[in-house]
């Protein structure tokens, strides 16, 4: 098709993912978290750091740190790139943490992890092809094994970095949801990225290698920020929620930094009154509790918000009579870089 994004390589009319929801509800969709999703994807990066710059600040810190057996048995799994096996990622949940995200995977149910494992076997030659024959010929004691690497990953790689990654995607959360208030879902939904877009009723989502229409009326759409991945990806297949993933506001190469250099080198951009200001709202919070926190009176608190505000690092939000201030995807990144 002409003028498709040269990115993408497809054809826009045959690989198009379309969620289709029932009318007027806004309730069929909902925004979740996704640790799993985050580590699979990290893999991915450090198998393959040249097509993800946007991780390189990140490469930077976590190279070598891999346990080595544990690391070769998840990138068996989740391959460079396409499909990836549906049970290493649960449905994503607004407070699903690593903890219970590894421990739904050592729960995961057999029939369904063998079934995502010959998926697998089906997409590889060789060697690699009898591995994973082999774990889906035994899935207890493939899921046991995936666990304890997941752990194993997850404490040498992701671990030190979750709460930069979980606030970057409760903020981008914050600022889909606002949107959803002051502009409706659609155009929300026309915002998420370039590839996906709002039908009558339906979210529609340009892949590059599959394309499929699934009846969402009962289940809903859970809808994902990455912070690891590049791109969009969706999860289809029953008994899996319908999840559409897609890249997080606010990443840039710097997002890992969080070191004690990076607040002395927002009081120096700001001064000490906005930056004080700008790194308490990472939670919403009305002005008065701005002022508490910051040892500031309620005007000085207000008018700092009123500049962060202006500079769009902060963004408020009406929650019955207050007005609760948080950091924008923008000024999340600014206080992690």
């Amino acid at each position: 098709m002409a003028g498709a994004p040269a990115y993408y390589g497809f054809d826009v009319h045959r690989n198009v993912v379309e969620f289709r929801l029932a009318p007027d509800d806004i309730s069929a969709i909902r925004f979740g978290v996704s640790p799993g999703h985050e580590l699979a994807h990290a893999v991915r990066v450090l198998g393959q750091p040249q097509y993800h710059p946007l991780q390189w600040g990140w490469l930077r810190r976590a190279r070598g740190l891999a346990p080595a057996p544990a690391f070769g048995l998840l990138r068996l799994l989740v391959g460079p790139d396409g499909y990836m096996p549906d049970f290493l990622t649960s449905t994503p949940g607004w407070d699903l943490g690593p903890d219970e995200e590894l421990a739904r995977l050592r729960e995961a149910g057999l029939g369904p992890l063998r079934v995502d494992l010959l998926k697998r076997v089906n997409r590889t030659s060789g060697p690699e092809q009898r591995l994973l024959r082999a774990m889906a010929d035994d899935p207890e004691r493939a899921r046991s094994a995936t666990a304890d690497a997941w752990k194993q990953c997850w404490d040498a790689l992701l671990a030190p970095y979750w709460p930069q990654l979980e606030r970057i995607l409760r903020a981008d959360v914050g600022v889909r949801t606002r949107r959803v208030t002051a502009d409706g879902l659609g155009a929300m939904v026309g915002t998420l990225h370039e590839a996906v877009s709002w039908a009558p009723h339906a979210v529609r989502v340009r892949l590059r290698m599959h394309g499929e229409e699934l009846d969402c009326a009962g289940s809903g759409l859970v809808l994902v920020p990455s912070v690891m991945a590049p791109r969009c990806s969706v999860v289809t297949e029953p008994p899996a929620q319908p999840t559409l993933f897609y890249p997080a506001l606010g990443v840039s190469e710097r997002w890992a930094d969080d070191g004690p250099g990076s607040t002395e080198a927002l009081t120096r951009l700001l001064g000490a009154g906005r930056a004080g200001v700008l790194l308490a709202v990472g939670a919403p919070l009305s002005t008065s509790e701005v002022a508490a926190a910051c040892g500031l009176a309620v005007s000085t608190a207000s008018h700092h918000l009123s500049l962060l505000s202006a500079a769009r690092l902060v963004d408020a939000r009406r929650d019955g009579a207050r007005v609760l201030h948080v950091r924008t995807p923008l000024g999340e990144a600014l206080v992690g870089g």
